[in-house]
């Protein structure tokens, strides 16, 4: 773990930077019991707290303020790293984006990622402190990744941000990423994850002043488990209010959800953090300039509150003043926030913090672009493949045709959120090429995802030709023994501040692939996206289909590497497609049972939640509960072999829902409570074994204001995906 190191002094050679390293040593005086690393981090932070002034104190709370000279402590300024390093002093290593990570259905996987991100973190922050000429933005160790906000809405434009509809998914991939960035170290931390965005929050327009109307029962159920996961379990450091509120109470001064859930329930000890100009929001947004920023500051402090922009700097020391904010408070609000900074080692000599010795050579290592790669392939998704049409034998190619918009095109994702400087990224068409040097490949644009956005620096662009591209593709289709048609979505589409406003391929691009089929029926639709794409003509009369995501610097490689058959896919949907956008209930409607997701969904989705195919077949056999009847405190091991009945090896994701037969209240279809992804060779089996305690089982009971485990039947559901359940058996819930 890094260290913040200080500036030369009359006394030695001491490393620079904000929250001072370690002590001075003035003749004669003790160490302060502040800069004593031997001294429990609680008492250290105490210390330094009881020597802070109403102002220094204030300061330490806004995330971009001034340095505290007194004590040389330099704002944090934060950083982001969803799937890369936020960095402009070069590339760093881009993996692909959170929707596809949940994709692999692989939390080790996500575990090394986090791991590998973090490593570059820290040698970034290690180099501007070894190198008085360090190039780049210059930031601390606080990051505000992962996005957990669940996929209810899929024409949420922050889909590419976030992992799954599903709050046990979504939960598991929230506790290995966060583990990944923090590191195991027992005493220091790597980095400081924060979870975003807490909570209720995924839609764009009047995101700063909307209120999500959600009963107690959903809120608890389906909104906030996956939070629950990565701070009880995942120690997560830190929380960012969102900007909306619940209920008519925004999250900036919602004391139940950032005081007595997050911190008395959930025993939270980091802070909380606003999102930007989340105070400015209870002026101009939800208060409409009916509250002052002094009470505006204090409110948000006395909610739970801890961490915010200059507002908390400019009128803490007036709110203290006025008596509207209690100093205990404002000293817990420090004490936490130096907590995490502490555990960082910014206190501490640079020679007891591990990861202090990680060097930029682990920034875009080629081990880091092997593990992007890799995560890549197991991200994608055969979502069709009638005839088995693919995999694609090169031997037998002469020409392929390449076509669509993004098939030269490169998305990367929010480049807020990456290195952005230039990298050597690998598009579809490119990753063909490599990997299918003696095949002719014919490359034609076909169609646009949205028109270029005017630009005041450069002459109006050419108008787009969609009928001679059209023309043109279905020419190069006709005469290839195959054509890729490379379609999707990219940030002209869907991104933060940007909801889509359909779920059909934008632009033109259905036309696309309807003149190249009927060109070329040995057509395959490599979708390149985030949020799910209402696509009923395409699956419908195209053979075969690939989701490829927006799945980082070698995604080229990777789809080629599943087109041609050297690697058989095993990606699985972390959320549900539906088949059209009529089957979706209108974004302002929170309550998930009236008919989102794969546990509410009405009709037949168009792919459901789960699925993926393979180039090989998996059969599953021998379900075993280890007990029939259970208690509501109890647990149950479930055991179900797999065999690889293809001629190839392959992964399957096993998945573990659950039913329950009769209840008393509305519940789910199925729900998902466990999965293992395996590697099985050609006829081989395996005994997976999965463990159910009984209290996922329950629901939350709203007179009783708690979780509860009701007595009765529970059918328990083995298979490929949440629609292809292979083999069942039903488990007895007794009262104690």
């Amino acid at each position: 773990m890094s260290v913040v190191c200080m500036p030369w002094n009359t006394l030695g050679l001491l490393l620079a930077f904000g929250l001072l390293a370690f002590a001075v040593v003035q003749a004669g005086e003790p160490v302060p019991v502040y800069r004593d690393a031997d001294k429990p981090v609680d008492e250290r932070v105490a210390d330094l707290v009881s020597r802070l002034t109403l102002e220094e104190k204030a300061t330490l709370l806004n995330h971009r303020g001034p340095t505290v000279e007194r004590f040389d402590i330099r704002s944090d300024q934060w950083n982001q790293c969803l799937h890369g390093v936020s960095w402009d002093g070069g590339p760093t290593t881009l993996f692909p984006i959170p929707t596809a990570l949940a994709a692999t259905w692989n939390t080790q996987l996500v575990h090394r990622v986090a791991a590998a991100i973090s490593d570059e973190a820290r040698a970034i922050y290690n180099a501007w402190h070894d190198a008085p000429n360090f190039k780049g933005t210059r930031k601390g160790l606080i990051y505000r990744s992962p996005v957990i906000n669940i996929l209810r809405n899929p024409y949420w434009g922050r889909n590419n941000e976030a992992w799954s509809e599903d709050p046990f998914l979504c939960g598991r991939m929230a506790v290995a990423f966060v583990k990944g960035l923090q590191g195991d170290d027992p005493h220091y931390l790597k980095l400081a994850a924060t979870l975003k965005h807490f909570a209720v929050n995924n839609v764009e327009r009047g995101r700063t002043s909307l209120s999500a109307t959600v009963s107690e029962r959903m809120l608890h159920e389906y909104w906030l488990p996956h939070f629950r996961d990565a701070v009880v379990e995942g120690k997560a450091q830190s929380l960012m209010a969102s900007y909306n509120a619940i209920n008519g109470t925004p999250n900036n001064i919602n004391r139940w959800l950032l005081t007595d859930l997050l911190k008395g329930e959930w025993k939270h000890e980091g802070f909380v953090v606003s999102d930007l100009g989340g105070v400015r929001t209870m002026v101009e947004g939800h208060g409409a300039k009916k509250m002052s920023y002094v009470d505006a500051v204090a409110q948000s402090l006395m909610a739970g509150c801890d961490f915010s922009d200059k507002e908390f700097m400019e009128h803490i020391p007036a709110a203290v003043r006025e008596g509207k904010l209690p100093e205990a408070r404002l000293n817990d609000a420090v004490a936490r926030v130096l907590r995490v900074r502490f555990r960082l080692g910014e206190f501490d000599p640079p020679e007891r913090v591990p990861c202090r010795k990680i060097p930029m050579s682990v920034v875009c290592s080629p081990e880091h672009r092997e593990l992007s790669l890799e995560v890549s392939r197991q991200s994608i998704v055969l979502l069709q493949n009638n005839g088995n049409l693919l995999p694609l034998d090169r031997a037998k190619l002469r020409r392929l045709a390449v076509v669509g918009p993004l098939a030269s095109q490169f998305v990367a994702g929010d480049t807020s959120y990456i290195g952005s400087a230039k990298r050597n990224t690998i598009n579809l068409l490119q990753g063909i090429r490599d990997r299918a040097p003696n095949v002719e490949i014919v490359h034609v644009i076909g169609a646009e995802v949205a028109p270029p956005a005017p630009r005041k620096d450069a002459p109006p662009p050419k108008p787009f030709d969609s009928a001679d591209e059209l023309r043109k593709a279905a020419e190069a289709a006709r005469d290839a023994d195959a054509a890729i048609v490379c379609v999707g979505t990219t940030l002209a589409v869907e991104r933060e501040g940007r909801d889509r406003t359909t779920l059909a391929l934008p632009g033109n691009q259905q036309q696309l692939v309807e003149a190249v089929l009927a060109a070329n029926p040995r057509t395959v639709v490599v979708l390149i996206n985030a949020g799910p794409l209402a696509i009923a003509w395409v699956k419908e009369h195209v053979p075969a289909i690939v989701s490829a995501w927006w799945s980082g610097e070698e995604q080229g490689h990777a789809v080629a590497d599943v087109l041609f058959g050297d690697v058989n896919p095993a990606g699985r949907l972390p959320y549900t497609v539906y088949a059209s956008e009529s089957q979706v209930p209108p974004q302002d409607e929170y309550d998930i049972s009236k008919g989102f997701t794969y546990m509410y969904v009405r009709g037949e989705p168009l792919w459901p939640f789960g699925h993926g195919l393979s180039y090989t077949r998996f059969e599953y056999s021998d379900l075993k509960l280890d007990r029939k009847t259970v208690l509501p405190d109890g647990r149950v091991v479930v055991k179900v072999t797999v065999r690889n009945v293809g001629s190839s090896p392959g992964d399957e994701v096993v998945q573990l829902y659950v039913r329950d037969v009769e209840a008393s209240v509305v519940r789910p279809r199925r729900e998902l409570r466990g999965f293992q992804r395996i590697h099985l060779a050609a006829g081989e089996s395996r005994t997976v074994e999965l463990l159910l305690p009984a209290s996922a089982l329950a629901f939350y009971a709203v007179e009783q204001k708690q979780f509860i485990v009701e007595p009765g039947a529970f059918d328990i559901l083995i298979g490929s995906s949440s629609e292809d359940i292979r083999v069942t058996e039903r488990l007895e819930v007794t009262a104690p």
